[in-house]
C-alpha cells in the first residue's frame, strides 16, 4: 500500500477512502471481506423475521422505484431504509461477525449492498467499500489505548459510523473535498450506548449505522459541508468519544495506507448467537460437557475467569428473555451443560426461563482480570472455565485464547457453508439459499450487486 500524506487525520483518511486503489489489496484482506459480507447477509436472513425487524420496517415506506434496493422483509426502498431494515436484521440476533472490538460486517454489508444496488455497483466495487471502511476503523482505533464500552459506547455505532460513511463515499466515487466532508458529517451522527445491550435497540445501532453512512456520503456528494478537523480537533470525534482522554491526534500516527490491518485482525465469525465476549468460555464449557459428561445434578458450582470488559459487556447474571440472555456468561454456561449446544433453540424466552437453565445459573461465578492490550477485541488473553462437582473434584479446562470460528481458527468454506445454509434457509428455499452462498463466497467476480437475491 503507498503511504498517503496530509497534515491532517482527517484529510488523510479522506485522502485514503477516495484514493483507494483497489489493485494493492491483498489476498488475507480480500479474505476477510469475502467471508464477513458472506456471513453477514446469511445472519440478515435469520434475523428477517424478528419482532425488532418488523417494528423498524413499520415506520419506513417501501418505495416502488426500479432502483429501490432490497430489504430481508422481502420489501424495497431507499438505500437508506433498506440498510436500516437489513442492519437491524443483521444484529438482532447476535450471531453476525466481531472484530475491532465491534462488528464491522453487520453496518458495511447492509450500507454496501443497497447502496451499490442503487448504484448499480460490482461485487469488485463492494470489496473496495468495505476495506475503505475496515480500514479506517482500525487504524482509527490504533490511536486509542482505552477500551470504548468502558466509557459506556457501544464500538459498532460509533467507529461503525465513520467506517460506513467511508464506504459509501467509495461506492460514489467521492473527490478528497466530498469524502472529507463525509466523513465528517458521519462523524456527528455517530453515536450508540452499552447500556442498552440484551435490548432490541443494540440491533438498532447497527441500521441506523448503516443508514448514516449512506446519508452522510449522499449529503456530501450534494454539497453538505462539515468542519475539516472533525476527527482530530480537541472538541472533535476521537476526543469526545476517547476512553482513556488522551487519543494520539498526531497524524503521522495515523498509519493509514501503510499496511492492511483486514490481514492482521480479519473478522471472527460467530458460532454462536450470542455475545462474542462468552464464545471462548462455550467452546470450553462444552469440551468439558462432552469429555466429563457433565450432569447440572451434579456440579456445584462453575467458574469463569475472564477479561474487565468481557464481564462489563455481559451485564445480566440473572436473565428471563433471549435477548437478555445474550449478554449473560451465567446463561451461557448454564446453556452448555443443559443442552449441550448454545444456539438459535435456546436462545428465546421459554428455554431461558425453564427451571434447570434458571438455577444452574445461580451456580456461575464469573471473576474479572485485566484485559489484554495486543489484540483488536477488549477480551483477557484467554478465559478459564472450571467446574467444581458435588463429589468434590474440580475439573478445569485448559485456558482458550482463541474461539473456533476466529481469524486465527477459522472456519472451512464447508462449515461456513453449514452456517449460512442454517440461517439463509429460514428465508430462502435451497436453490436460492445455494446460489446467493455461491455469489457471495465469489463477490469480486459478481458484474452487479442487483444479481443478488435477498428474499
Amino acid at each position: 500500500m503507498d503511504t498517503v500524506t496530509q497534515d491532517t487525520i482527517t484529510k488523510k483518511a479522506a485522502a485514503f477512502v477516495s484514493q483507494f486503489d483497489s489493485a494493492s489489496i491483498s489476498d488475507e484482506a480480500r479474505e476477510a471481506v469475502r467471508i464477513g459480507m458472506l456471513d453477514c447477509v446469511g445472519v440478515m436472513l435469520a434475523g428477517a423475521s424478528e419482532p425488532a425487524v418488523k417494528l423498524v420496517s413499520a415506520i419506513v415506506t417501501p418505495s416502488a422505484r426500479n432502483d429501490a434496493a432490497p430489504a430481508v422483509n422481502g420489501k424495497g426502498y431507499d438505500a437508506p431504509d433498506a440498510a436500516l431494515v437489513n442492519g437491524v436484521a443483521g444484529h438482532v440476533l447476535d450471531f453476525d461477525d466481531v472484530a475491532l472490538a465491534g462488528h464491522p460486517s453487520v453496518v458495511l454489508t447492509p450500507a454496501i449492498l443497497a447502496e451499490g444496488w442503487t448504484l448499480g455497483a460490482s461485487g469488485a466495487d463492494a470489496v473496495a467499500a468495505y476495506l475503505a471502511g475496515y480500514e479506517l476503523w482500525a487504524h482509527l482505533s490504533q490511536l486509542e489505548s482505552g477500551h470504548m464500552h468502558e466509557r459506556g459506547f457501544h464500538p459498532t455505532a460509533v467507529m461503525g459510523t465513520l467506517a460506513t460513511a467511508a464506504a459509501a463515499a467509495r461506492l460514489h466515487r467521492l473527490d478528497p473535498e466530498q469524502t472529507q466532508n463525509a466523513l465528517a458529517i458521519g462523524a456527528s451522527l455517530a453515536a450508540g450506548l452499552v447500556a442498552n445491550f440484551g435490548s432490541m435497540t443494540k440491533s438498532l445501532h447497527a441500521g441506523r449505522t448503516a443508514q448514516s453512512g449512506i446519508l452522510a456520503a449522499r449529503l456530501a456528494k450534494e454539497g453538505y459541508t462539515a468542519s475539516g478537523d472533525a476527527l482530530e480537533h480537541r472538541a472533535g470525534f476521537l476526543s469526545a468519544f476517547s476512553p482513556s482522554g488522551a487519543p494520539d491526534l498526531d497524524a503521522a500516527a495515523f498509519h493509514i495506507g501503510e499496511r492492511w490491518l483486514a490481514e492482521e485482525f480479519g473478522v471472527n465469525i460467530k458460532r454462536y448467537p450470542i455475545c462474542y465476549a462468552t464464545h471462548r468460555a462455550i467452546d470450553a464449557m462444552l469440551d468439558l460437557a462432552e469429555t466429563h459428561d457433565l450432569k447440572a445434578d451434579d456440579i456445584e458450582g462453575i467458574r469463569v475467569e475472564t477479561g474487565m470488559t468481557q464481564k462489563l459487556m455481559l451485564r445480566n447474571s440473572r436473565p428471563q428473555t433471549g435477548l437478555e440472555a445474550k449478554f449473560s456468561m451465567e446463561f451461557a454456561m448454564a446453556s452448555a451443560v443443559v443442552a449441550r449446544s448454545v444456539g438459535l433453540r435456546e436462545l428465546t424466552d421459554a428455554f431461558v426461563g425453564r427451571p434447570d437453565i434458571q438455577a444452574l445459573q445461580s451456580k456461575v461465578e464469573v471473576s474479572a482480570t485485566s484485559d489484554s492490550a495486543e489484540s483488536d477485541l477488549p477480551f483477557a488473553p484467554f478465559d478459564v472455565v472450571s467446574v467444581r462437582m458435588r463429589d468434590g473434584r474440580t475439573i478445569t479446562h485448559e485456558p482458550v485464547a482463541d474461539a473456533k470460528g476466529s481469524w486465527v481458527k477459522r472456519l472451512s468454506k464447508d462449515e461456513l457453508h453449514a452456517k449460512f445454509m442454517d440461517c439463509a434457509g429460514l428465508a430462502l428455499d435451497a436453490e436460492k439459499a445455494e446460489r446467493l452462498f455461491d455469489q457471495l463466497y465469489a463477490i469480486e467476480k459478481l458484474p452487479d450487486l442487483r444479481e443478488l437475491v435477498l428474499a
